[in-house]
């Protein structure tokens, strides 16, 4: 009886052994398909529809500002010469207003060619005709008299023969005799990129010294 309790406790020893062996395998087995699992799933994450949408979205607006630095920065090369000259045909009356104020009505003759403003990355430009002058109390005063805009190139050179669009007013009585600049001035609208603005300021104009 002793031999044969022997003979099965060694035979149980040797299942145990036999059966822990048999577990390795399959345990290696399931941790490496555990892994190929986790990397197929950050490979299903990676190539999804979404990520790449969100990758072609940050190229193309990466594209899109590079190109609108570079275009404006090709005004930078652009060196335009604007011409204008502004001729006063008739004083339309000159008149002192109830309330005191100088009030005036020009006709004017208004020539400019300022294509050399437009290039590829213009929108239109933006021009207006203001008179300005001195007076004893502001350094500079200026009066709109006409604006415009211009959408192309093949409309900005012209000749046009119009009377002052708004009311050229000064608030005393200090434009009988007075000296005034009318000043051309323009701002540059471009499809991308910063606005900029210039002017031509034309002088030696006067003022009669008696109301009309």
């Amino acid at each position: 009886m002793a031999r044969d309790s022997g003979i099965w406790q060694n035979s149980f020893i040797f299942i145990s052994v036999d059966f822990n062996f048999s577990l390795r395998p399959k345990i290696k087995r399931q941790q490496l398909q555990q892994r190929q699992g986790t990397k197929t799933g950050k490979k299903k994450k990676m190539h999804s529809f979404g990520y790449r949408a969100n990758a072609l979205l940050t190229f193309a607006v990466t594209i899109l500002a590079l190109m609108c630095a570079i275009a404006s920065l090709s005004d930078n090369l652009n060196t335009p010469s604007p011409s204008a000259q502004i001729e006063i045909l008739n004083i339309n009356w000159f008149q002192k207003q109830p309330h005191g104020n100088d009030e005036v009505s020009l006709t004017l003759n208004i020539t400019a060619d300022l294509q050399s403003l437009f290039t590829w990355n213009t929108k239109q430009l933006f021009i207006f005709v203001a008179a300005e002058y001195e007076t004893p109390k502001n350094a500079l005063n200026q009066v709109s008299l006409w604006d415009a805009i211009i959408p192309a190139k093949e409309f900005a050179k012209f000749s046009i023969h119009t009377s002052n669009k708004y009311r050229f007013i000064d608030q005393g009585h200090n434009l009988r005799g007075k000296e005034f600049n009318l000043t051309l001035h323009w701002h540059v609208m471009p499809k991308t990129g910063k606005m900029f603005a210039n002017k031509i300021v034309m002088s030696g104009y006067h003022l009669p010294e008696d109301y009309r």
